[in-house]
């Protein structure tokens, strides 16, 4: 009988074993690729890669509902045997919580066009919170974990110069610690947990104290006004609807993500152009278009990755306007938008850029667009996703052709409304 029930508990340690190892792989992995996902080096250089990367990260997170469900149907047996061990069933519920959130605000984010932009919103942050709670805590629990770590004969050693008494050779041997006179102050586990806590809070600390700031919008958070590196003059005059924005400043904060390094621009290398099929074709440096009558609109700012930024007050020219100032010959049915970083390209249909709320801004909330947000200038989209509002934005083309976009080319929907758009 003995033997019986020790091998149903040697068959249950093997489950368990296994389920921690399933589960350490997929967690490395997603770990790895959410860091490669929203890494701004390796959005240009996985190009068209990040894509895949995109779909693996989302299926492996699907994936990491198996060995969930699989722990949780041996549940009841390992509470059992968690009995009085309050410190272990601290670290599964934890764990669990961990595990399950992720995944729940994993799905939410992959669906985030059936999710809506709120929900998405609060996916992303909570997705966020776990990733930067757990992960430290996943590391410190590997590393201080390693199997020379749990033999308890390694275990019970405490690294000891030997002076060569008691017949031991000289040159650093080691023998057991004493039971019963006074333990060394730091032993060989001891050490290590506290170099790798003291590592993560170092490392990762600081790390963790500039996203929460962002996150939770505290006061200078993202404060890229100060730091923008564009020196063009004159400073544009906001309109009165502008300063203060009659949309009560931005809530939310943007997310910086490039293609290509930031650039910065100042009078002698900035122009803006309207060209194509078009009956005028106008070049004005910055001193003549800050002259052009700009509007004011309030409006709502989506990334397709999952984060939004509400009440935005823009202020610029509704790309409409400057379209007929232009003239639209009848040829033309594509407009093209060229980014000043000379890489970066997108397109609407006329259709589509003649909408009221697509604007070329100039301000935002009442101060110049910084360059690390896209100014001087940009375009807005608020009823598409932000990949289609290029950045940088210094000449517009009308074409007869159809325009693939850059983000388009590699994988991105040519369709990037967003839930409740007024589709045209």
């Amino acid at each position: 009988m003995n033997k019986i029930l020790g091998n149903i508990r040697k068959g249950y340690g093997k489950k368990l074993v296994s389920i921690h190892m399933w589960n350490a792989w997929l967690v490395l992995f997603l770990a790895l690729s959410g860091l490669l996902l929203v890494g701004g080096f390796w959005r240009e250089l996985l190009g068209e890669g990040r894509v895949w990367l995109k779909w693996a990260h989302i299926a492996f997170g699907l994936v990491l509902l198996i060995p969930v469900i699989y722990y949780l149907l041996l549940a009841a047996k390992h509470w059992k045997r968690l009995q009085g061990k309050t410190a272990q069933k601290t670290n599964v519920i934890f764990v669990l919580i961990l595990l399950v959130g992720w995944i729940v605000s994993g799905i939410v984010l992959w669906q985030f066009r059936l999710a809506g932009p709120r929900a998405a919103n609060m996916a992303l942050l909570v997705h966020d919170l776990l990733t930067w709670i757990g992960l430290p805590v996943i590391i410190y629990h590997s590393i201080t974990r390693v199997k020379w770590l749990k033999e308890p004969k390694k275990r019970s050693v405490v690294p000891e110069l030997d002076t060569g008494k008691n017949g031991g050779a000289s040159g650093g041997q080691q023998r057991p610690a004493a039971t019963g006179g006074p333990q060394p102050v730091y032993t060989r586990r001891g050490f290590i947990k506290l170099a790798v806590g003291a590592g993560l809070a170092i490392t990762v600390g600081p790390t963790f104290v500039r996203w929460i700031g962002k996150s939770l919008q505290l006061p200078g958070s993202a404060d890229y006004a100060a730091n923008n590196a564009n020196a063009l003059l004159p400073d544009p005059v906001p309109l009165a609807d502008s300063s203060p924005p009659i949309g009560g400043g931005a809530e939310g904060n943007f997310r910086v993500y490039t293609v290509t390094d930031i650039p910065a621009f100042d009078n002698s290398n900035w122009s803006f152009t309207i060209n194509g099929l078009v009956d005028k074709t106008f070049t004005w440096n910055w001193e003549e278009f800050v002259k052009l009558q700009r509007e004011v609109q309030v409006s709502d700012f989506h990334c397709v990755t999952g984060w939004s930024v509400y009440k935005n007050t823009w202020e610029g020219l509704p790309l409409y306007k400057l379209l007929d100032m232009a003239g639209v010959q009848n040829k033309a049915s594509t407009v093209k938008f060229y980014s000043g970083d000379g890489v970066y390209t997108d397109s609407l249909t006329l259709a589509q850029a003649r909408m009221e709320d697509v604007m070329v801004a100039v301000m935002h909330d009442g101060q110049p667009i910084p360059n690390q947000l896209g100014g001087p200038v940009r375009l807005i989209t608020p009823q598409m996703y932000a990949y289609k509002s290029v950045k940088w934005l210094n000449r517009i083309e009308l074409i007869e052709e159809d325009h693939v976009g850059y983000w388009e080319q590699r994988g991105y929907d040519k369709d990037a409304w967003v839930p409740g758009a007024k589709r045209v």
